[in-house]
């Protein structure tokens, strides 16, 4: 008997450990929550604080990437407003001081304020929304940054938060079980709607180029100056680069920049002009490496 409590204690003291060591080195157990909103698709929830494989996450109170800030900029301030998907939000794998609005707001000299509305997998119409619910909270200047896949993306749905496993809205038991479930269990079954939704048809990029320039009429109206900037897939810097429906997509989107008269970053000459760092410039085949981020977060700089 004695036996085998000792086994049970053991036990004990093992899973004891294992979950603080899952919870202190990596983060488990903690992860970022997501709220459900019928017109921007999800939100990060507001008012948060995790740290993640070493990173450090800030989520403010309107459920930006950002320090808290007040409704309006101090005197000598200029503020400006980023809004965009994974790229500037920097996910788990960017701490909080690396992220392009930070290394923005870091590099310049003068007085800067810059602001992070985005979320993972957002495009345009996710971003109207949001600017929509909110306004542009007094910025200066509004830098919408869009990936190629963005110009395809699909209408904002909520149907992911609390079923998909990247979108959770509650904390799990422990980090043990949030390990397991997320990299021993098979992923859930997502609702058929889902995929109905991320399988529209008709004119995406159509749909989103109107996104954008509804946007860009929301900074004007606002006196806010609007810049928009765009990055390449990995596989779009080298032959045989870009292809024919992101092609064509891309020069829609240059006809309407130049139409509308929109300051546009295109950042596949940019980034195919680092021909021999180019891969160093990403973590992934879309995501930026710290690089990556310095390299985007000094032209952005410039153009305000």
């Amino acid at each position: 008997m004695n036996w085998i409590v000792l086994e049970i204690a053991m036990l004990s003291i093992a899973l004891i450990l294992l979950e603080l060591a899952l919870r202190i080195f990596f983060g488990f157990g903690d992860p970022l929550l997501y709220i459900a909103d019928a017109e921007i698709g999800y939100l990060l929830a507001p008012n948060q604080s995790v740290r993640r494989f070493g990173n450090r996450i800030e989520i403010n109170q309107y459920s930006m990437r950002s320090r808290k800030f007040t409704p309006k900029p101090e005197i000598g301030t200029k503020r400006v407003l980023m809004i965009g998907d994974s790229i500037i939000n920097g996910g788990w794998w960017t701490d909080q001081k690396e992220v392009v609005s930070e290394l923005v707001m870091r590099s310049n000299e003068r007085s800067l304020e810059v602001l992070n509305a985005s979320a993972n997998s957002w495009s345009p119409r996710n971003e109207l929304a949001y600017l929509k619910r909110f306004g542009t909270f007094n910025a200066d200047v509004i830098v919408l940054v869009i990936n190629t896949d963005d110009l395809f993306g699909t209408p904002p749905t909520s149907l992911g938060v609390g079923r998909d496993r990247n979108y959770p809205d509650r904390k799990p038991m422990s980090a043990i079980v949030e390990v397991v479930d997320r990299y021993l269990l098979p992923a859930p079954k997502l609702p058929a709607e889902l995929k109905q939704i991320q399988s529209e048809s008709g004119d995406r990029v159509g749909i989103n180029l109107d996104a954008i320039q509804q946007i860009r009429n929301i900074a004007n109206q606002n006196n806010a100056k609007f810049v928009l900037a765009m990055t390449p897939l990995l596989r779009e810097l080298t032959p045989p680069g870009s292809r024919d429906y992101e092609i064509t997509a891309r020069q829609r989107l240059i006809e309407m920049t130049q139409a509308e008269q929109i300051q546009y970053i295109d950042f596949l000459p940019i980034f195919q002009a680092e021909s021999t760092q180019a891969q160093k410039l990403y973590r992934d085949h879309i995501h930026l490496s710290s690089s990556g981020n310095r390299l985007l977060s000094d032209r952005i700089r410039q153009s305000i």
